[in-house]
């Protein structure tokens, strides 16, 4: 154990803006935009956050992402399609379309502004610091939520626990480790996976038997990750061999 230096001012600001952006924004206009979007669509429409991520990280990061690396964003994203389009209400946009997009741009600008922030203070202190300042954006709703707390029913709030621990504490955690070691534009292509990850543990919890076109779809998405992350990959500086004169 040992306490995490505490960050230099600019620094608090950009944790603050993390927190605005990546934890805030991305969930408000997320969920308020699934309230006229299908399921199918929202997903289809929340994948193309590796794609701004990558393009962002390239002018804000100069970050290399070679044609493999963009032809295996491209094979995961037709993958992410065909699962989108076999959800319920396949893809029907919406009138919240546009929040949707907003937040997969919420998403890209957050990791790129967080990426360097994680080699000076490491995954877990960027994800604490993260999460407070999110959950300091959020506490004008903390009143409405605890006026609603009593009469909601006890299923409700252990699920609501869940997701504050799995996806929010270890999710974030992990993906801020994730981040420091491969990159933002690498790294936001292994979101492609969540839709394939979600697919499966769906089977045994929820006994949701997947179609032949979520099965092909989820087969395209992680062949597109293996193509990123074995094909796209820059060759390290030192194993450049300089030509002999």
């Amino acid at each position: 154990w040992r306490r995490p230096p505490r960050p230099a001012w600019p620094d608090l600001l950009r944790f603050a803006l993390c927190g605005l952006v990546g934890i805030a924004a991305y969930n408000i206009l997320l969920n308020s935009g699934q309230r006229s979007v299908a399921a199918g669509a929202a997903s289809f429409i929340v994948n193309t956050a590796p794609i701004l991520t990558a393009l962002l990280a390239r002018l804000v990061l100069g970050e290399r992402f070679g044609a493999h690396g963009w032809a295996g964003t491209l094979v995961s994203f037709t993958g992410i399609a065909l699962i989108a389009a076999a959800q319920p209400g396949g893809l029907a946009f919406g009138a919240g379309a546009s929040l949707v997009l907003g937040s997969a741009l919420c998403m890209a600008c957050y990791v790129v502004l967080q990426k360097p922030l994680v080699a000076r203070y490491g995954a877990l202190a960027c994800t604490a610091w993260t999460l407070l300042a999110g959950a300091l954006w959020l506490s004008p709703w903390l009143t409405e939520a605890a006026t609603e707390l009593p009469a909601t029913s006890a299923i409700t709030i252990a699920a609501v626990i869940g997701l504050g621990v799995l996806p929010a504490a270890i999710g974030y955690a992990t993906w801020t480790y994730a981040l420091g070691q491969f990159g933002a534009a690498r790294a936001t292509n292994f979101l492609y996976l969540v839709a394939p990850t979600a697919t499966a543990i769906a089977v045994p919890l929820l006994g949701e038997a997947p179609g032949s076109q979520t099965l092909l779809g989820g087969a395209i998405a992680i062949a597109g990750v293996v193509l990123v992350n074995t094909r796209g990959r820059a060759a390290p500086a030192s194993a450049v061999i300089p030509r002999q004169m």
